[in-house]
C-alpha cells in the first residue's frame, strides 16, 4: 500500500494532456504567417537600402549590422515555413471529420455558396443563416462601392497633381 500512494500523487499532479482547439492552431498560423510577412518585408527593406559594390564604401558597422539582421531573416523563414506546415497538418488531422472539405468552406470570387451542405436545421436557425447571408451581401456591395469611390478619387488627385506639374 506504501508504494501505490506516491504513484496515485504523481498521477494526480500530473494534470491530463488537453488537446489544443483547431481554432487556436489556426490563430498561431495566422501569427505565423504574418510573421513570414513581416520577415520577407524586412529582408527586401534591407536588400533595398544596402548599396551596390560601385566603390563606395559604407561603414563597416553599419554593413555588418545588416549582414547580421538579414541572415537572422533568412534562418528564421524556414523554421516558420515549417511551423506553418505542421499546423497546417495539424489542423487538417483534427478537422478531418467535418463533412465539407476546406475548398467548399471558403469559395471562390463569384462562386455562390449552394454548394454548402447545411444539414437539417431548425427553422429559426436556417432564417438566421439567410439574415446573416443577406448582411454579408450588403455590407460586400457597400464595400464595393466604396472602394470604386476611393479608387475615384485617387484617380482624380493623381490626375491634379499631374496637372500642377
Amino acid at each position: 500500500m506504501a508504494a501505490a500512494l506516491p504513484q496515485q500523487q504523481q498521477q494526480q499532479q500530473q494534470p491530463p494532456l488537453r488537446e489544443i482547439p483547431p481554432v487556436f492552431l489556426c490563430r498561431i498560423g495566422q501569427e505565423t504567417v504574418q510573421d513570414i510577412v513581416t520577415r520577407t518585408m524586412e529582408i527586401f527593406q534591407i536588400t533595398r537600402a544596402t548599396q551596390l559594390p560601385n566603390g563606395v564604401t559604407q561603414s563597416h558597422s553599419m554593413y555588418q549590422d545588416r549582414f547580421g539582421r538579414l541572415q537572422e531573416h533568412l534562418r528564421q523563414l524556414p523554421l516558420l515555413f515549417r511551423k506553418l506546415r505542421l499546423l497546417y497538418e495539424r489542423c487538417v488531422e483534427m478537422t478531418c471529420d467535418l463533412q465539407e472539405a476546406p475548398a467548399e468552406l471558403v469559395p471562390y470570387v463569384g462562386e455562390e455558396l449552394l454548394s454548402v451542405h447545411v444539414e437539417s436545421c431548425s427553422a429559426g436557425v436556417l432564417q438566421e443563416r439567410q439574415e446573416v447571408l443577406e448582411k454579408v451581401r450588403q455590407k460586400n456591395q457597400e464595400m464595393k462601392v466604396l472602394m470604386d469611390q476611393m479608387r475615384n478619387l485617387l484617380w482624380d488627385v493623381n490626375a491634379m497633381l499631374t496637372l500642377r506639374k
